[in-house]
């Protein structure tokens, strides 16, 4: 029989392809596996994070390009907390897109762009979206509620007037 009269073999195929680069990407995320990116992802990779800031990063706020941006990317979360992991709750794929439901955990012990670290532990789930195009991932969007991460770093109004202290000695400390 070929495929013709089976339609949904080549597409059981392709969401098994999907899989795989979705979970080969959240684990290069979770290793920090920095090599993996040319394999993984394509030269033309754009990624759409609320999280992606406007300057250290190739692209504009909220997007990161190429290959050179996602490894700039991942070193500036990875730097700002170090004990970053994603974990896959959910996962849905199709022909050249994966959907995946996660959790991030993380600690914020290292810099972030002007803000020195607050020592406090992050918890939020988000939603990515990869588009694959000749089995390299192609886009990433993620999508999160940034008010919550900032509620939970303790930086938003009033709870960051009582974090000011703290913050001012730390910058201090990390400056001398």
């Amino acid at each position: 029989m070929s495929s013709h009269e089976h339609p949904d073999t080549d597409r059981v195929q392709t969401d098994v392809e999907s899989e795989l680069a979705a979970n080969a990407y959240v684990n290069m995320w979770n290793d920090r596996d920095y090599e993996a990116i040319p394999r993984l992802v394509s030269d033309t990779f754009v990624m759409y994070d609320p999280a992606a800031p406007a300057k250290g990063v190739p692209g504009p706020k909220g997007e990161v390009h190429g290959r050179d941006g996602l490894r700039q990317f991942m070193e500036l979360i990875t730097t700002a907390f170090p004990d970053f992991e994603i974990t896959v709750l959910d996962m849905l794929t199709g022909e050249d897109v994966a959907m995946y439901e996660v959790q991030l955990t993380m600690t914020h012990d290292g810099p972030l762009g002007g803000l020195p670290p607050t020592g406090r532990r992050v918890e939020i789930r988000g939603v990515s979206i990869l588009h694959l195009d000749a089995g390299t991932i192609d886009e990433h969007v993620f999508h999160t509620d940034m008010n919550e991460v900032g509620a939970q770093l303790g930086l938003t109004f009033p709870q960051v007037l009582g974090q000011l202290p703290k913050l001012v000695v730390r910058k201090v400390r990390l400056s001398l």
